[in-house]
């Protein structure tokens, strides 16, 4: 398995597609597998790679953290991580000359951060102020830059060449990206990486076939949508509904 933030958004759509679907598109009559994927043979080994990582080192962790951290707790600390990639959304949406959604999460950041302490109460739902949910891989798309090959990246996952370009722009324009202090940057990145992980630890047993190419596919798809005008499958959206309704 893989460990990134695109990887977990990419198998979230998997399954709430379900996976019969997801392999359906395994062939588009459109590409060849050589076009979808000529670099296979060095993606396949770096998948294996980091699915051993994630079996010996990420998942277990994962699972400690599941087993103590009560939901509530769960709850905030997704609703603080998505704290950034709203302020991350707002600046790609201003890059892409969409000003009324760069303007409403603007609003979602300012108003999660003050009203809702830091980002962990997510209030700016609650009174109704929408996500517009991108990054610099889409706005890139949108600036004409080709897709380039799929490629798997070493503890990071799926991507595409653009897609690996646009997201080292998107950590390093992040509020996290800008902190001076390596070790609570860090920290704060392997701390969202274990919280998302956790929550697919179920999602994860309705896989079946070729893990690699249900990952490759899945993230594929998911790109097509955003970059056809589609939404970015949020991390938590069909799994977390029951979080939705509480007190957060």
């Amino acid at each position: 398995m893989t460990t990134s933030r695109a990887t977990l958004m990419a198998l979230l759509m998997a399954v709430t597609a379900l996976s019969a679907q997801a392999q359906d598109a395994a062939e588009p009559a459109v590409e060849s597998r050589a076009e979808i994927d000529p670099w296979e043979g060095y993606n396949r080994w770096m998948f294996d790679f980091n699915d051993d990582t994630d079996r010996w080192i990420v998942k277990p962790v994962a699972k400690g953290y599941d087993a103590i951290m009560p939901e509530f707790g769960r709850i905030g600390v997704n609703n603080f991580f998505t704290n950034f990639y709203d302020f991350n959304g707002a600046v790609n949406a201003l890059l892409q000359g969409r000003i009324e959604e760069a303007f409403g999460n603007t609003f979602r950041v300012l108003t999660n951060t003050t009203i809702g302490i830091f980002g962990l109460f997510d209030v700016a739902s609650k009174v109704g102020i929408p996500r517009y949910e991108t990054d610099f891989g889409h706005t890139l798309s949108i600036w004409g830059v080709p897709r380039g090959n799929y490629v798997v990246l070493p503890l990071i996952g799926p991507s595409t060449v653009r897609g690996a370009f646009g997201s080292s722009i998107d950590a390093y324009i992040s509020p996290t990206g800008q902190m001076m202090n390596d070790k609570a940057y860090w920290g704060l990145r392997a701390f969202n990486l274990i919280d998302l992980r956790a929550g697919l630890l179920d999602a994860e047993e309705i896989m079946t076939g070729d893990r690699y190419v249900f990952y490759r596919d899945a993230y594929l798809q998911n790109r097509a949508v955003l970059e056809t005008g589609g939404p970015l499958k949020d991390d938590f959206s069909e799994f977390d509904n029951d979080w939705d309704e509480e007190e957060f």
